[in-house]
């Protein structure tokens, strides 16, 4: 299993502005400085690739894990993104989670499709993943990781995927989607933070002790890029003895 660290951070990057390539580097090597092991993005429909952004920012780096959280599944071709994902992940072996998920519909629509049943949209997208392509992608290993914030997507990552990314939830779900995917599968947990809330070691410890084995700080979204990651350097102190 991919050793992410028991807690990694959200890029603080929000959904309307991005920042410059040259301050997200800046800003992963400083949370690698910081201590922290994996550092995760977030993808929309448009506006920002978040495979292109973590080629950039793996080459930035030395030994940061990076993941997607989440890349959408409207984004790009079931067979585009296992080729873009395995070409990062022979690029850089063992450094690479892929988070995948049906997002929301208006995510769907701005793509122009029909949202439809997320469970069975997902199941077939991960079907087409494995689909051959000319030229083939390389046979690179990498962990694949379902949204999921429900019992039937958690069901589906324990069917087909190598664990699941639910965000947003209390520790009683977090045990719950352990017992539901079983011991061999990844568990990752969004843990939605306040920085200056002081119960943020608490509570991704309570999550640890539920059955994650990595929990993801997701700091608000906001503008001031170059505060939020000042912040969660400010915050990796604490989280050395998880």
């Amino acid at each position: 299993m991919t050793d992410l660290g028991p807690v990694g951070v959200y890029l603080p990057i929000s959904f309307t502005t991005t920042a410059p390539a040259g301050a997200q580097r800046d800003a992963a090597r400083r949370l690698e400085r910081a201590g922290y092991r994996t550092v995760w993005t977030n993808e929309v429909v448009g506006g920002k690739d978040a495979l292109v952004q973590l080629a950039i920012l793996l080459a930035a780096t030395e030994t940061l894990r990076f993941g997607t959280g989440i890349a959408n599944i409207w984004a790009r071709e079931p067979q585009v993104l296992h080729a873009a994902a395995a070409q990062l992940a022979e690029a850089y072996p063992g450094r690479l989670v892929l988070g995948i998920g049906a997002g929301y519909r208006e995510q769907a629509a701005a793509a122009g499709r029909d949202y439809g049943s997320p469970l069975r949209t997902v199941r077939d997208y991960l079907s087409r993943m494995a689909a051959t392509t000319s030229p083939p992608a390389p046979a690179a290993e990498y962990p694949r990781l379902l949204a999921a914030n429900g019992p039937k997507m958690l069901a589906l990552a324990a069917e087909l995927a190598d664990g699941a990314f639910p965000a947003g939830q209390p520790p009683e779900f977090t045990a719950a989607a352990r017992a539901t995917l079983g011991p061999g599968k990844l568990l990752v947990t969004g843990l939605t933070v306040a920085t200056d809330d002081p119960e943020i070691p608490a509570k991704a410890r309570a999550h640890l002790a539920a059955g994650a084995d990595h929990v993801v700080l997701l700091p608000p979204h906001g503008d001031d890029f170059a505060a939020a990651v000042e912040e969660l350097e400010r915050l990796a102190p604490a989280f050395g003895t998880l």
